[in-house]
């Protein structure tokens, strides 16, 4: 039986990478059989990755790591061209007369201004004061401001308070932002955030998704909604593999925007 060829480092980073985007945790001792190194190197592969982001070291193992966010105001210098391509198509999307929850984050500021630009006669429900402000300046935009706790990371508020307030409306749609997205649906790095993307979707009609490919593949704390629960994926790159499968299976209508090229 002939050895398997010794694969160079860089080459064992992007394998056991690769595997993980699959989804399926990895285990030292698996590792080290299939790409025919010792534990030893293959525990000094993982510590390095888990260094460089790339994946989260477990007991034994790695699994791909859990999606983070820097704060909102550091968010907003990140994917703009494709957050503002993604603003436009989901912008054409919400009619005069709606009633539309909008959701915190970078992307949905971006929604928002796009909306105060272009759309006209709306209600909107927010518990983002970002998003409540660049909305004030149409005139025909009436803004309901959500109560709750303050949180200044993230511009917006959260708690009970803030979802008792929200069971009190009917929204024909959620407009909503997410950490990650995953087969089992749209994820936020935040559980409190969660909760609250989580009641703007009962309380709506139809759910849209608005998230650049950077999501994709990305799992985060909490998973606020599942694809059977939303209508629309708005974003910049068509989804592959089994995360577009989900999205298929769902019957989730996928809105590619694509970025206009610098001239």
């Amino acid at each position: 039986m002939l050895d398997k060829p010794r694969l160079a480092k860089s080459e064992r980073h992007e394998r056991i990478v690769a595997e993980l985007r699959v989804g399926h945790p990895l285990r030292v001792s698996e590792l080290a059989a299939e790409l025919g190194v010792s534990t030893e190197t293959i525990r000094r592969d993982l510590d390095e990755l888990e260094g460089r982001g790339l994946i989260s070291r477990t007991y034994g193992g790695a699994v791909r790591p859990f999606a983070t966010e820097p704060a909102v105001s550091e968010r907003h210098a990140l994917m703009v061209a494709e957050r503002e391509a993604i603003a436009v198509a989901a912008a054409a999307l919400v009619r005069p007369g709606e009633v539309v929850a909008i959701g915190g984050g970078a992307t949905t500021l971006h929604v928002a201004r796009r909306i105060a630009a272009e759309c006209h006669d709306l209600t909107i429900i927010t518990h983002s004061y970002g998003v409540a402000t660049v909305l004030a300046v149409n005139p025909t935009i009436t803004v309901i401001m959500c109560p709750g706790r303050y949180n200044g990371r993230e511009g917006s508020v959260f708690g009970p308070e803030c979802i008792d307030f929200v069971q009190g409306f009917h929204a024909n749609r959620a407009i909503l932002g997410a950490s990650g997205l995953t087969t089992d649906g749209a994820n936020d790095a935040d559980a409190m955030a969660a909760a609250v993307y989580r009641a703007f979707m009962k309380r709506a009609a139809h759910t849209v998704i608005v998230a650049d490919h950077s999501k994709f593949d990305r799992p985060a704390l909490a998973v606020y909604g599942r694809w059977t629960d939303i209508g629309t994926l708005v974003t910049d790159v068509a989804p592959e593999g089994p995360l577009a499968r989900a999205i298929d299976r769902a019957r989730v209508l996928v809105e590619v925007a694509r970025p206009r090229l610098a001239a």
